[in-house]
């Protein structure tokens, strides 16, 4: 049996589901047709895509549509925008997985993703993720322009070059710095809808970049075994637990202006604001539980809390904008 495994390159949380391995005479170990074993393969595809991570760049880029002036696009327009940005997402997975095979293969938590146990081939792999990119870029450029096509562009060689091939193996800032591929969404929307970027969307682009360290420094606080074997600079790895949790403190505390600053700035209410800065509080909060008590199992619960806080905060936007 092999597992197909869905989820955030460095998350704790897998969504496995079980394939059967099709065998040399072509058929599988329970003896149904080979054409099972197409069919496990186009859904390890599916699988390296990461799509709970493309749900959640979908997601950020919801509120960047209208936070701007308060207008809303037509809504093929917003679809085709999000999906551009979904494809280029998942470009940048797929390439991911494509240049961490060998990395995937060492680690506990990635070992069974389908390129390590052999279900997608890199070849397989390569043309896929090219292929994603080109749907992307030509779903942004046929939506958003070119200026839209080109911010894709460069947070999918962002994601891939600086973070992936650079970063990641290299230094403990790798998350830091890195955050930026992930939290470029708004960008790409507020470029393709209005050719340039503005306060709103860097806003939430800084949001969702200082959301990143803490979340993954949680992870890789009750992960860090894996990341010991795959030989990759962790800040729990290089500078210990106990920085790493005040690191986390830390950039948790810096997201409260900009969380609370488009109400503000009147581009969202003040109901907003209230809500923003007790959702904010609340996940300082954890993390600072967190910094007491450095056990895996809290660190598990920051983790878990900051998707909570992410996912609240983007809501609220979204609803505070749905009902102007």
């Amino acid at each position: 049996m092999i597992t197909i495994v869905s989820a955030d390159p460095a998350l704790g949380v897998r969504n496995e589901t079980p394939m059967p391995l099709a065998s040399a005479e072509g058929e599988t170990e329970r003896g149904t047709p080979a054409a099972s074993g197409k069919r496990s393969r186009l859904l390890g595809l599916l699988a390296m895509t990461r799509p709970s991570v493309v749900g959640l760049v979908f997601f950020t880029g919801l509120p960047a549509l209208a936070i701007d002036d308060g207008t809303w696009p037509s809504w093929t327009r917003s679809t085709a925008i999000l999906a551009g940005i979904a494809l280029c997402a998942a470009a940048s997975s797929v390439f991911n997985a494509w240049f961490e095979r060998d990395l995937d293969g060492k680690m506990e938590r990635t070992r069974n993703r389908p390129l390590p146990t052999g279900l997608v081939t890199p070849k397989m792999a390569w043309i896929w993720a090219w292929f994603l990119t080109f749907a992307g870029l030509t779903t942004l450029q046929l939506s958003g322009g070119w200026q839209g096509t080109l911010a894709g562009a460069l947070t999918i060689a962002f994601y891939v070059v600086i973070y992936t091939i650079w970063l990641k193996p290299t230094t403990p800032l790798n998350i830091v710095i890195g955050g930026a591929a992930g939290a470029a969404p708004p960008l790409i929307v507020d470029a393709a809808l209005h050719g340039r970027i503005g306060l709103m969307s860097l806003t939430l682009f800084v949001i969702v970049f200082l959301w990143t360290p803490p979340h993954f420094w949680a992870i890789s606080l009750f992960r860090k075994q894996d990341y010991a074997n795959a030989h990759l600079p962790m800040l729990p790895l290089t500078h210990g637990d106990k920085l790493t949790r005040l690191r986390i403190v830390q950039y948790a505390i810096s997201i409260m202006p900009f969380a609370i600053l488009p109400a503000i700035t009147g581009n969202l209410s003040v109901g907003y604001g209230v809500f923003a800065a007790a959702a904010t509080g609340w996940f300082i909060w954890k993390c600072l539980q967190l910094y007491r008590n450095g056990t895996e199992a809290m660190a598990k619960r920051a983790f878990f809390a900051s998707l909570a806080y992410l996912h609240v905060l983007f809501t609220a936007m979204t609803f505070d904008l749905v009902r102007r």
